[in-house]
């Protein structure tokens, strides 16, 4: 009985070789079909290959063409060349040419394409770019965060019509608040309570370039009628005249704004006022203020300063003890506010220079020295705060003027403005007009 499929024998095996065949001799090599060479493209594609498995070389005949036998020298399977399915021979490789997909470099793998420095730069400046971005707006943010905007400009009544520019009414108060005993002594601050007015000015910022304008604390004005600050009552006027730093004593800046617009006609702005403490801390965080001293050098006990004449830097207290001094200044009052321009506009200048704009282990110090102890009015922004300490830094440079405001003489101790020569300047200002009057 016989189990192959399709009733296989041995009688109907045709008695072919390899299948079991009794024939003493074998048979003859048959011929199989080679698989066509095509010319390979570039890199050794062939774009006329054929679909997958078509490509496979197939066996040469046993018997090459010198007659050899089944296993003689004749013999190719098609294997020894190199050739890969679709792919041209090459030498030296195993298939796809030079830079072809099958290239082997000398570790093995193909040669490596050249960076794409275009892309490169252009993800590089677009992160450098974002991040800019995301520390400007946080900076911004903490910066604003810090403005004690305490001073309420809406409170001040009967006010003057604006005019162009703007106006900053800058105030450096004798304030202790925050002070320990050591800071106070070493101030040489005193203890008293409370605050009053040390300096004052006004800037004018415009197209004309930036005006700075001090008014001595000792100036003879008339406070006039107000409504107060924290007990919303309102005060009348007596048309009594006393000294510009009595407003601020009496009701604080709001008062402060009122008296000044009142005694000039020019309308205030912004607000901007600063302590003790913080004018010391910002010179402190910015390494200092170099600063002449005129010949002769200063000396005055009470403000505690003691320079010799000539270049120097001033640390926060020696700065501090210079923009006070009043005693050793032979015009008093008048040279102490010059000196105050003076050094004020020195350390705008200083501080608006790369190194410390584009250090961030200065400028985040320095910003934060001012930002804490400084008390703004309720509208001050950070770019108005920056346009005026811009336009400090410009009287500095030339592109401004720095002044007195007008003295005519005085009056039981107190100095009487130029009202000629103040109308003049407060027309010019509203104006936005080049200045041309010249204080004392």
């Amino acid at each position: 009985m016989n189990d192959w499929p399709g009733a296989w024998s041995d009688d109907n095996r045709d008695n072919r070789y390899g299948r079991g065949s009794a024939n003493a001799q074998p048979e003859s090599a048959r011929v199989m079909r080679q698989a066509q060479r095509g010319q390979g493209g570039p890199g050794g594609q062939n774009p006329a290959a054929p679909p997958y498995g078509g490509g496979v070389p197939q066996q040469q005949p046993y018997a090459g063409d010198q007659g050899q036998g089944p296993y003689g020298n004749g013999y190719d399977s098609g294997y020894n060349t190199g050739q890969v399915y679709g792919g041209a021979p090459q030498a030296g490789g195993s298939g796809g040419g030079p830079g072809g997909p099958g290239a082997m470099g000398s570790g093995g793998h193909g040669p490596r394409s050249a960076p794409n420095w275009r892309k490169r730069i252009k993800w590089t400046a677009i992160t450098v770019v974002t991040l800019l971005v995301v520390v400007s707006v946080g900076t911004y943010f903490w910066a604003d965060g810090k403005l004690n905007r305490q001073v309420d400009l809406s409170k001040v009544i009967d006010r003057p019509d604006g005019g162009k520019g703007t106006n900053y009414l800058i105030v450096g108060s004798d304030s202790r608040e925050g002070m320990s005993a050591e800071e106070k002594k070493a101030l040489h601050t005193g203890s008293a309570e409370g605050k009053r007015t040390d300096s004052m000015m006004i800037l004018h910022t415009g197209d004309n370039g930036p005006t700075l304008i001090s008014l001595p604390r000792d100036s003879d004005v008339e406070i006039p009628t107000f409504v107060g600050s924290e007990s919303g009552k309102t005060y009348k006027g007596t048309g009594k005249h006393t000294k510009l730093n009595a407003a601020y004593a009496t009701d604080g800046p709001e008062l402060l704004v009122r008296t000044v617009e009142f005694n000039t006609g020019l309308r205030i702005d912004h607000y901007v006022e600063i302590g003790f403490a913080g004018f010391a801390n910002i010179v402190d965080a910015v390494g200092g203020v170099e600063l002449t001293i005129p010949k002769g050098g200063m000396k005055d006990t009470k403000s505690g300063a003691n320079f010799t004449a000539g270049q120097q830097t001033l640390n926060g207290e020696q700065a501090l003890a210079f923009v006070r001094t009043r005693y050793a200044l032979a015009g008093s009052d008048l040279d102490r506010t010059k000196n105050q321009q003076k050094f004020l506009a020195a350390l705008a200048s200083q501080t608006a220079t790369p190194g410390t704009i584009l250090n961030p282990f200065k400028l985040y110090p320095t910003m934060s020295a001012g930002l804490d102890t400084l008390i703004v009015d309720k509208d001050m922004g950070l770019f108005d705060l920056g346009d005026m300490f811009w336009a400090m830094k410009g009287v500095t440079g030339g592109d401004g003027k720095s002044m007195n405001m007008p003295i005519s003489g005085s009056t039981g101790g107190n100095l009487v403005w130029d009202k000629a020569k103040v109308k003049t300047l407060v027309t010019e200002l509203k104006n936005d007009d080049k200045v041309t009057v010249s204080g004392n």
